[in-house]
């Protein structure tokens, strides 16, 4: 299964987005996680917000199955 990650702007210094995707990827070993890129086509999509507004746009990604939005 492929994941795209798709990262917010940052501006919540205090969320360490990097870590947090350095921590799925240890944890999660049956996942081919990959920076998203738009001529690619996932089987899911990851976001990873620094606040509840998780406002990273990912419209223009492919995407198969569904879309997770994670947020401090």
């Amino acid at each position: 299964m492929r994941c795209g990650v798709k990262f917010c702007g940052g501006c919540n210094p205090r969320f360490e987005r990097g870590e947090v995707y350095r921590n799925i990827k240890d944890t999660i070993k049956n996942i081919e996680f990959s920076h998203a890129s738009e001529d690619e086509v996932y089987d899911i999509l990851l976001v990873i917000g620094g606040c509840s507004s998780c406002c990273a746009s990912y419209e223009q990604y492919q995407v198969k199955g569904d879309v997770y939005k994670l947020w401090d």
